[in-house]
């Protein structure tokens, strides 16, 4: 039996692969056209498979590795040199991946086995123990507590360390204006991911596609890990040099600053070449071997692997194939180009569209308090900001992008969001410096130079009154819309189409 190893599980200690004397690898091209794919991200995905490949052939494994248009073609060429052969796979985590690849053995006349997919810290079995047969919207918190005591991750004697689970209210800081965090690390391309580099670059030519190809990016030199090596060198270097300083300024956004602390290590977690366990493990004996590592900078990390990370991958099962186009907020406008150029006059929107242009990057809070943010009281359709976000970073996966997207930054169901994540600009001058250099003002929501981020806001709350009016979450905020008078909110609607009308020129 050959293991049928997919792009996304290069981990050579976890699944089938481990003890594998024969490995089939499919180089699919016909994947990089689907979207306006971000060349660092094809380039760490092609890259880091033929990294794999050569890895497992220098240990003695027989690799036979197809570079080709598709999957079916692969599997054709395969199946020419070994008829009715028999395959493995780790399932995938992407809605319906695993029955696709299934089918197209089986019409060659190949069995493929598909197991439990060995790369996360939490299994079906233990989500439905955890879920049970409760309805949504499910609880991130109390999954994540369960997970705290699943593995024993920062737990003493059933308690959580330190007497509370979650220190978020701590890390919520912003860094003074002289603070400079360390430089991320970057590792140099070997020929091997030189070659994929150059040709993720210029893929541009054979895309037709609307919006546009991979041109849209306007990409650094590819820097991110592509082995095995890297990928634990960078876990090292977070540990040294920037856990202790990750958690009290993970919310910050400083335009100068696109890595802060942040661990960098989510594309290398979601290719396999690091496992997760491994990178918590890390995190807590670096903790134990710096003393002055404040327990919410460690907590606030593994939160987000232990937590989010498995949270998401179990919610996305539980609301597909529904959730890909879930829309309860009935959102139709397009995603602005300014999401492909970076060009606009908003501080903000700018720095953080032109950092994904750059790198195929940025970290979470930017993710949805400027992107989501913004097209959310925008209006824009959900399942166009999740194609968005799927092209262009270099850790976006279905799966991932999906409840995040989809479900978090849209509130496009409810299977765990209890209410939208709108916020004005006050949030963004508070947790950022942008607001000070803009060239509109975070204090107006009306008249000329209004911060779209305020007159989109309320424009949001009186369009979806029908919606979210009754959502008790959303009490407050409705009360102070209620305090606003007719001529005001004439007002912020006279802008707020001013502010779209912008964006359709390409002049907002």
């Amino acid at each position: 039996m050959a293991v049928l190893v997919l792009g996304d599980q290069l981990h050579p200690a976890y699944g089938p692969v481990a003890d594998a004397d024969r490995v089939v690898m499919i180089e699919a091209t016909a994947f990089a056209r689907r979207r306006a794919y971000h060349p660092h991200k094809l380039t760490l995905v092609f890259a880091a498979m033929r990294q794999f490949r050569d890895r497992l052939r220098e240990s003695g494994t027989t690799v036979d590795y197809y570079r080709c248009e598709t999957f079916a073609d692969g599997f054709d060429a395969h199946f020419e040199s070994y008829p009715d052969d028999d395959l493995v796979v780790m399932e995938s985590p992407s809605y319906g991946t695993s029955d696709r690849l299934q089918s197209l053995v089986e019409e060659r006349g190949g069995t493929l086995e598909v197991v439990e997919n060995d790369l996360f810290l939490s299994t079906r079995e233990q989500w439905d123990e955890h879920a049970g047969d409760g309805d949504p919207p499910y609880r991130h918190e109390n999954f994540y507590r369960y997970m705290r005591r699943e593995t024993g991750y920062l737990m003493v004697d059933g308690d959580p360390v330190g007497g509370e689970w979650n220190y978020d209210d701590e890390n919520q800081q912003f860094p003074g204006e002289e603070y400079e965090t360390p430089d991320p690390p970057r590792y140099e391309m070997d020929a091997t991911t030189r070659e994929v580099w150059e040709w993720a670059r210029n893929l541009s030519g054979s895309y037709d596609t609307d919006p546009p190809g991979p041109e849209w990016a306007d990409p650094e030199p590819f820097f991110w890990p592509t082995t095995r090596e890297q990928a634990l060198d960078a876990l090292d270097t977070f540990v040294d040099e920037r856990l202790a300083e990750f958690g009290p300024y993970q919310d910050a956004m400083l335009d100068d600053e696109w890595s802060l602390n942040h661990a960098l290590l989510s594309g290398a977690i979601n290719v396999g070449l690091l496992h997760p366990a491994e990178v918590i493990e890390a995190v807590i004996e670096g903790a134990r071997e710096q003393p002055d590592t404040p327990l919410n900078s460690v907590e606030g990390f593994v939160r987000q692997l232990l937590g989010w990370r498995e949270f998401m991958r179990h919610t996305y099962r539980e609301g597909m194939p529904e959730l890909a186009s879930a829309n309860q907020l009935d959102a139709t406008e397009d995603l602005p180009e300014a999401f492909w150029t970076g060009e606009t006059d908003m501080r903000c929107l700018s720095d953080v569209v032109d950092g994904v242009r750059k790198r195929g990057y940025s970290h979470h809070i930017e993710r949805l308090m400027i992107l989501s943010n913004f097209a959310l009281i925008y209006g824009v359709e959900p399942a166009q900001l999740n194609d968005w976000f799927h092209a262009g970073y270099v850790d976006a996966y279905h799966w991932v992008t999906t409840p995040n997207v989809v479900e978090m930054g849209s509130f496009g169901r409810g299977i765990f969001a209890t209410k939208p994540y709108a916020s004005s600009a006050n949030y963004v001058n508070k947790m950022s410096d942008y607001c000070g250099d803009c060239d509109y003002y975070h204090t107006k929501a009306t008249g000329e130079g209004a911060c779209p981020f305020n007159t989109l806001y309320w424009e949001f709350l009186d369009r979806n009154e029908d919606s979210l009016g009754d959502n008790h979450r959303m009490g407050l905020v409705y009360s102070h819309l209620e305090n606003k008078d007719d001529e005001e909110m004439a007002a912020i609607r006279e802008r707020a189409s001013e502010v779209r009308s912008m964006a359709e020129s390409m002049e907002l």
